[in-house]
């Protein structure tokens, strides 16, 4: 157990200290087992400048594994939110997956929403190792602020999470399939990798529709050539939920080429579609490809 003090260093006292811990790292002469050191370096954490914090935080990402302990109490235990803050942010330079639990308790528990946010972004540093348990707050009961936290460390995980993200969309809980979809539809923007672009395609084949709706909105945000062969034969079914959707979207890749199609939708009996085929087309008739 690390037993911190209440009161925050004096500016002078952790500038000799940051001074003396980059020197060492410098000449690689720092005794990462010297406790005394890591403690003071940990309090240090509550000084009232940003860079300083940031200087420390590197500083302990090159110590890594031996500061864990000390991070750890504090981002669990210190009465000082601005600590237990960059404790987070340190744990996510060391980039550790047994504290993946730690991090995840923090996240779900912490009062303050920037050791929160913290906390989700060191497991998204952490990777795929930390989906299991990302997964299980989506599907569990908690608030959905929460549950957006980790979807949002999910998609920054970034392409080692497709394959199970892939895995994920195969639950029986609607949730997890929607976090999962976001989570994938964010890599397949980013990285277009070919088996998230598949697993969006295979998420319009969901039993839930609300997981159909929102793949047919993920496309959108696929290039044109890989969305369109999806979307229009959307135009034609029967589902008046699925065709407006498809149509927002097409909205949204403002291809010219879709126009005619959107056109013929403007006399279309069903209830909504005109509306929402007038939407599209301004969309892409505003759009800088249209001149």
């Amino acid at each position: 157990m690390v037993s911190f003090s209440h009161e925050t260093p004096d500016l002078v006292t952790t500038d000799l200290l940051l001074e003396q811990v980059n020197q060492q790292l410098k000449n690689a002469t720092i005794d990462s087992s010297h406790s005394e050191l890591l403690l003071k370096m940990t309090e240090a954490l509550a000084d009232s400048r940003g860079l300083v914090r940031l200087s420390l935080v590197e500083a302990f990402g090159k110590i890594g594994k031996p500061a864990i302990p000390f991070l750890l109490e504090a981002l669990q235990q210190h009465h000082n939110p601005v600590v237990r803050r960059s404790a987070a942010k340190a744990l996510a330079q060391i980039q550790q997956p047994d504290t993946i639990n730690h991090l995840i308790a923090a996240m779900v528990r912490d009062e303050d929403t920037v050791v929160r946010s913290s906390s989700a972004g060191a497991l998204a540093r952490i990777g795929a190792s930390a989906l299991p348990a990302l997964l299980k707050i989506v599907r569990g009961n908690y608030p959905n602020s929460v549950k957006g936290q980790a979807s949002w460390a999910m998609a920054y995980v970034g392409v080692e999470a497709v394959k199970p993200l892939h895995e994920a969309l195969k639950s029986d809980d609607k949730n997890v399939r929607l976090a999962a979809l976001e989570a994938i539809t964010k890599i397949a923007e980013e990285h277009g990798d070919e088996l998230s672009q598949q697993s969006i395609a295979s998420s319009l084949e969901d039993e839930d529709i609300e997981v159909r709706l929102e793949a047919i909105m993920a496309l959108s945000r696929l290039p044109s050539e890989l969305a369109l062969p999806y979307l229009l034969p959307l135009l034609k079914k029967d589902d008046i939920e699925s065709k407006k959707r498809a149509i927002l979207a097409l909205g949204k890749l403002a291809k010219p080429e879709t126009l005619p199609l959107l056109e013929d939708l403007i006399n279309s009996q069903q209830e909504g579609i005109p509306l929402f085929a007038n939407i599209a087309i301004s969309q892409i008739k505003n759009s800088s490809e249209v001149k």
